[in-house]
């Protein structure tokens, strides 16, 4: 009877700070909303003459669109490869276990930083603006960002391996790039992999959200049947991005657990 007791206290305790703290974090979301001007507004009129519209495709649209979600796709592949390869050697230079160099490294670690700092939106404008509207800003766009994301993953990966086959290396004579190829890379492939899998996967959906901004591909569709108020073909862009997005998600995850 006395060991209830306490557990009932216990109970009641982190329920009243679980109280609290919904209490608090509810108070900020106002304060929030309040000093950021948000507005309750909501037109349900238009929402609906929009959703009505949406509701009834346009499905001969449907062929129009199949070029630039492909577009979209090799935009996501080119993009996601391109910033993984140049990530590579920054990855090994920002690795504490390879790099002894403390300066070198938080060089690098700091010009990492500051390009996983721009998001993709800033990115595929800043593109736009220096090369034009077509799919090359949406491929130069997304290889900045996944070298900035990519890299820190890769370093973190080869942070984590065995030494040993390092040691064992370095013993025998072999320079740095061998022990990199022979005791680093084999350690750290399948990781390599599936990073680059996860990453792709972000790419496809940022991609679209690029072609918006007239990064190319299919979300340059997006924006115009958007403007021209053709809702019944906005819903075909939709359906189109959503059946790809579902598709190379699918595909990833299969292949990321047959690495692991």
């Amino acid at each position: 009877m006395n060991a209830i007791i306490p557990e009932r206290a216990f109970a009641a305790k982190w329920h009243l700070k679980g109280a609290l703290i919904t209490l608090l974090l509810l108070l900020i979301m106002i304060g929030s909303g309040i000093n950021t001007g948000v507005s309750t507004d909501f037109s349900w009129d238009q929402f609906w003459q929009i959703f009505i519209k949406m509701a009834h495709p346009d499905w001969g649209y449907a062929s129009a669109v199949i070029t630039p979600l492909l577009q979209t796709v090799q935009m996501s592949i080119v993009g996601t490869l391109l910033g993984t390869l140049i990530a590579i050697p920054f990855s090994l230079l920002a690795a504490r276990n390879i790099v002894k160099n403390p300066v070198l490294r938080n060089l690098i670690r700091f010009v990492l930083g500051l390009v996983r700092s721009l998001p993709d939106l800033l990115l595929g404008a800043l593109f736009v603006a220096i090369v034009g509207i077509g799919p090359m800003a949406g491929v130069g766009a997304l290889t900045v960002f996944s070298f900035g994301m990519v890299s820190k993953l890769f370093y973190e990966a080869i942070e984590t391996i065995d030494e040993g086959p390092i040691d064992a290396l370095t013993a025998t004579g072999a320079n740095a790039i061998q022990t990199i190829v022979f005791a680093v890379i084999p350690q750290v492939m399948n990781q390599f992999l599936s990073y680059f899998l996860y990453t792709l996967e972000i790419n496809v959906r940022a991609s679209t959200v690029l072609g918006y901004l007239g990064a190319g591909g299919v979300g340059l569709f997006l924006q115009q049947t958007m403007q021209m108020f053709r809702y019944d073909r906005t819903a075909i862009v939709i359906i189109a991005i959503f059946i790809v997005v579902v598709l190379v998600d699918g595909l990833s995850n299969r292949l990321r657990e047959a690495l692991t």
